[in-house]
């Protein structure tokens, strides 16, 4: 077992990555439970696999726990879900420290996390991210909400888990799209934090793809230390964490004008990623070479790099609404080079507008 640790003072919490670890989550989380009683989050898809085994781990350490299973997709990522949720956890009379698991993938970790942020004014959070893309990316970090018709994620909060726990097992019974989706999001490190990184993702992509599983833990431990560094010197995304949306200005108005669920997040940032590589060597600020490499990369992954055909009027409408807008201005997370994001604001709007589709 890897663990890292996200450093937010008393409230700094463990990344646990390693094969098996839902089989061995009571024994990790005893220790840190306020209490000896859990609610799982889930959807039936996930749940068929991994519900029981993880139910059976809480309880061979005596803790309880009961389940809550919501549709599956990001459709299904609406305040109607959540007030489910709600609804369930009130019935069931989960108190305070009742513990709130969040089984699944980025729909239900930000689901039973905004729920875990909400019940009481606060209950405690465990992630147990079951998709690569959670796993490197949504689960860790403290970001929780649902979508609007106007905008994705536009309504959440900031709640951080107690400990998140990756099992590298859970990607075998991941359909293919899903694997690939995930991998836009560790491509995504790569760009923007560490150019080696990218480059042995350039060499390692077959392995990648074949679930070869050395290859995904060691995916999987540098995205999350590369995330787990940023949300420590920036929680609540004053500043350096900015970063961590690099394609996701273009990725969440390709989704919502899309339609939520027609394009996975991961291939939507896919897309955005390049949007924002084009729009870089456009105001002169990265290689040509190098937006070259970027898109041949998530097209080995058999992403798209191309963004949904909504028009320029369509993409402005929907990233003036961005959470990321400040004092009214866009603001976009350009590259200088790969290993190099940056944030900017205004840009010229002839060059933005060649670059949408």
């Amino acid at each position: 077992m890897l663990t890292r640790s996200v450093g937010l003072d008393a409230r700094s919490y463990p990344i646990h990555i390693g094969a098996g670890l839902i089989r061995e989550a009571g024994r990790l989380l005893a220790p840190i439970l306020p209490a000896p009683r859990t609610v799982i989050v889930s959807n039936p898809v996930v749940a068929a696999h991994w519900l029981a085994p993880l139910r059976e781990s809480l309880s061979a350490e005596g803790i309880a726990s009961e389940a809550i299973l919501v549709p599956d997709g990001e459709a299904h990522k609406t305040l109607q879900t959540l007030e489910a949720i709600l609804t369930r956890l009130i019935e069931c009379r989960a108190e305070r420290s009742t513990t709130v698991i969040a089984l699944g993938g980025g729909v239900v970790g930000d689901l039973a996390g905004f729920a875990a942020a909400t019940y009481q004014r606060g209950a405690p959070l465990v992630q147990v991210p079951t998709t690569l893309l959670a796993q490197v990316d949504s689960s860790v970090g403290g970001k929780t909400g649902v979508n609007h018709p106007l905008g994705k994620n536009m309504i959440g909060a900031f709640h951080q888990p107690r400990a998140v726990l990756i099992d590298p097992d859970c990607l075998a019974t991941l359909p293919e799209r899903e694997l690939r989706a995930g991998i836009a999001e560790v491509v995504k490190y790569g760009a923007i934090r560490d150019h080696s990184f990218f480059a042995s993702l350039e060499d390692g992509m077959d392995r990648l793809l074949a679930r070869d599983a050395e290859a995904l833990v060691r995916a999987i431990d540098r995205s999350c230390a590369i995330k787990a560094e940023i949300v420590a010197a920036d929680e609540r995304e004053s500043g350096v964490r900015a970063l961590l949306n690099f394609g996701h200005t273009f990725g969440h108005a390709i989704e919502t004008g899309a339609g939520y669920g027609e394009w996975l997040h991961g291939e939507a940032v896919a897309a955005g990623m390049v949007m924002a590589a084009r729009l870089s060597a456009r105001i002169g600020t990265l290689r040509e070479s190098d937006v070259g490499r970027l898109q041949d990369l998530l097209a080995r992954a058999r992403l798209p790099v191309d963004g949904a055909p909504l028009g320029a009027a369509r993409y402005l409408e929907l990233m003036g609404r961005d959470k990321k807008v400040a004092a009214g201005a866009m603001r976009f997370v350009l590259l200088r080079s790969l290993g190099d994001a940056y944030v900017t604001g205004a840009v010229p709007p002839a060059d933005l507008a060649a670059v949408l589709p």
